[in-house]
């Protein structure tokens, strides 16, 4: 028979990396809740009709779709968004401004590669029923709050607004039912060029000689001037509110005491996904370079494709993976290798009530401990500790149980002490502060 194996894109997580991405997880719930945000989760299986249609081409191509036994067609969730638009379409009576949080598993059928795989966890938070862009600036404060709390120190937030892209569109002549095909070209920018996006921009016909030009300048080379652009879309009502949103953003963030090296006002910033109406973000890493670690912005026209009221929305994205992966790579992951405290060792079965005993009391104070089951010698059960890096170990032989006494073991120092058992409590926390 054949070793097992686990199809590509998909990977098992061992009590270490657990506990690291858990770590992580705490941290984003922690800073979630102090803004006021609270939980929700939605099923893992939708109908397919209920995601298709809402990610674009590319998006499209990588929902993972197919029939049940019911010969119902059902689709894994592709992100959280989607689902989110749904249960607010489901459940109206829900008080608004609604802020959600969901950390989840979701699937695509995408090209594995380093920092992406075909099911991976999204941390989200989302703001619905709110027209204001302070609600996007929250979620950029946010952003930085988690990531500066993780120990990251070198990250960009860009910022850009669909409005301003719209805008800038119908000033290069490009017909508004183009638009859509002209931002999912400039969301190539990053990875392509800008001389192969220009390229496919004009072998779509999309850009005559002039807008071209115009297209190259402003958004293309070097990612824009938006003062110059502020300029250029002058008179032109939809720029004029992007802009207006966007210095909303920026005095969120002042507010908030962001430093201005952590964000930056990026024209050539797209977003690919069709369904963004207004304000955009995403959070790349300057090192090491893995692509953006956070990703969202607003989407104001999306729950009205389920139900016929517009209500207005933002959200935005934590990739859970690639915040593990550039953080294994700065060797900045400082977790325990195991989350047990104390190992209670086995002597034999005439002890093992008062083994027992002292396990319970050790866990009625959220000390975490464990108990030694197989009657083996001490020399296995203290290699055990040692190679799962429990650093303490509680041992109770028949002259301790006497003298109501245990022998605590600290498998780092190698030195051990016998104690009177009320203390061993107090003993083991001291341990932990120090």
């Amino acid at each position: 028979m054949s070793m097992p194996q686990i199809p590509k894109g998909f990977r098992d997580f061992l009590p270490q990396k657990m506990a690291v991405r858990r770590r992580i997880i705490e941290t984003m719930t922690r800073i979630f809740e102090t803004f006021g945000f609270e939980p929700l989760d939605t099923p893992c299986l939708e109908y397919a009709e209920t995601l298709e249609g809402k990610y674009g081409e590319e998006g499209e191509k990588l929902i993972y779709k197919f029939q049940d036994r019911g010969g119902r067609n059902v689709a894994l969730r592709y992100d959280l968004t989607i689902p989110l638009s749904r249960v607010i379409a489901m459940h109206t009576d829900i008080t608004k401004p609604f802020k959600r949080y969901q950390i989840a598993p979701v699937w695509r059928a995408d090209k594995p590669q380093k920092g992406r795989f075909r099911e991976f966890y999204q941390c989200d938070i989302d703001i619905i029923g709110s027209q204001s862009a302070y609600a996007d600036g929250e979620l950029l404060v946010i952003t930085h709050s988690v990531l500066r709390t993780l120990g990251f120190e070198n990250f960009i937030i860009r910022i850009n607004n669909r409005k301003v892209l719209n805008a800038l569109a119908l000033k290069a002549g490009i017909a508004e039912k183009d638009i859509a095909a002209f931002l999912r070209c400039l969301d190539k920018l990053d990875k392509v060029g800008a001389d192969a996006v220009l390229s496919e921009m004009q072998d779509k016909g999309l850009l005559s000689p002039r807008s071209s030009d115009l297209v190259y300048k402003t958004v293309l080379k070097d990612g824009g001037d938006f003062n110059e652009i502020a300029q250029l879309l002058q008179g032109i009502p939809v720029g004029d509110d992007g802009l207006k949103e966007l210095e909303m953003i920026r005095e969120t963030l002042v507010s908030h005491d962001v430093p201005e090296k952590f964000y930056r006002f990026d024209i050539s910033l797209a977003r690919g996904l069709d369904y963004y109406t207004g304000p955009i973000f995403e959070t790349v890493v300057t090192e090491p370079k893995i692509g953006s670690i956070t990703g969202g912005g607003r989407y104001d026209n999306l729950i009205g494709l389920f139900t016929k009221q517009t209500i207005p929305a933002t959200g935005t994205s934590f990739g859970l993976e690639r915040l593990v992966t550039v953080m294994e790579e700065l060797d900045s992951l400082k977790t325990a290798p195991t989350q047990t405290r104390v190992l209670v060792t086995f002597f034999d079965e005439t002890l093992m009530a008062e083994n027992l005993r002292v396990a319970k009391k050790l866990r009625d104070e959220a000390i975490n401990t464990e108990v030694y089951f197989a009657p083996v010698k001490l020399k296995k059960q203290l290699a055990y500790a040692a190679n799962r890096s429990i650093p303490l170990v509680v041992i109770v032989g028949p002259d301790e149980a006497k003298q109501g006494m245990v022998t605590l073991r600290d498998m780092r120092r190698g030195s051990q002490e016998t104690i009177p058992l009320p203390e061993l409590i107090r003993t083991v926390k001291d341990d932990s502060v120090s």
